[in-house]
């Protein structure tokens, strides 16, 4: 099995159609056919139904879609951070990190990172769900730290990383801060801060009205930096995830009865070509031990 044969493969797989694959990859379509019919004969079976306009996948082409694209990635990786080790260059870091995800559980990352690498040039972007998925897209980024992106683009790959469950938070002073749990129900009374922006903000203002709680009252902030600044000079209480760093005088209190949990993914870009600086910190975040972590 050769590395273009599995690149053609993964174009036809994108565009369904063996002639704008061809053009995709830059070679003429009688080369990218044959190639494919060898990759079919070394695979024994059929990886594509020749339909008009569209080609389609067979099961054979289905099931082998995920382990060549993986086994693609590898060796492109492996073939970029060779070079870069040749050349002696290091390059830099772009990656956008949502506003819903704190930025102290990525750091050390990048600090362990930078023991690979020497000096490092980080490019760092902060944004609502929807503006990760457009920097992502327009290749302003390589990989991206985000909650579930509402967004249908087919080239956005995502790999979880950690689910964790959602807490409230109060002030120290506060009447609840001494219950250590707490049910929804038991809110009704309380002024609520949301986080506008959150990812996770439809599940959360579902659950709560649901619980009876009055959503069209619920105060708003842009960050969870001023969700938490407002709890901690106790001006309301807030839902947050259990990662969220929050500051010494705020109280953490478990939610009963409620299942309110969310997963925070990593995010590339399908068929895009990683530098090896962004190939290093992808296995390292994936095989992070994030439950340790946070």
């Amino acid at each position: 099995m050769e590395m273009h044969q599995v690149k053609y493969f993964l174009a036809i797989a994108r565009k369904l159609n063996f002639t704008r694959a061809a053009e995709e990859c830059n070679v003429s379509q009688p080369s990218l056919t044959r190639a494919i019919k060898q990759l079919e004969d070394e695979l024994g079976g059929e990886l594509f139904r020749r339909e008009r306009p569209q080609a389609q996948l067979t099961e054979l082409g289905l099931r082998m879609l995920h382990p060549l694209k993986q086994c693609y990635d590898s060796a492109m990786e492996a073939r970029s951070l060779a070079s870069a080790v040749k050349r002696g260059t290091v390059g830099s870091l772009k990656i956008a990190i949502s506003q819903s995800v704190d930025l102290s559980l990525v750091i050390p990352h990048i600090q362990q990172l930078e023991k690979h690498f020497g000096r490092l040039a980080l490019k760092l972007w902060r944004g609502t769900g929807i503006q990760v998925a457009e920097f992502l897209k327009q290749g302003d980024v390589e990989l991206a730290i985000a909650g579930t992106l509402e967004d249908s683009w087919e080239r956005i790959d995502r790999w979880p990383l950690f689910v964790e469950p959602f807490v409230l938070v109060v002030q120290q002073g506060h009447k609840l801060a001494n219950q250590g749990s707490i049910t929804l129900d038991e809110l009704k009374q309380e002024r609520i801060i949301r986080h506008r922006y959150s990812e996770s903000e439809g599940d959360i203002l579902s659950i709560l009205s649901t619980h009876g709680v009055d959503i069209n009252h619920v105060d708003e902030v842009a960050t969870e930096f001023d969700q938490t600044k407002l709890v901690e000079l106790n001006m309301g209480i807030a839902l947050v995830a259990e990662s969220t760093a929050v500051g010494q005088h705020l109280t953490r209190l478990v939610l009963n009865g409620v299942e309110l949990r969310r997963t925070v993914y990593l995010y590339g870009v399908a068929g895009r070509e990683r530098t090896p600086v962004a190939a290093t910190i992808m296995k390292m975040l994936r095989g992070a031990n994030w439950r340790k972590d946070h």
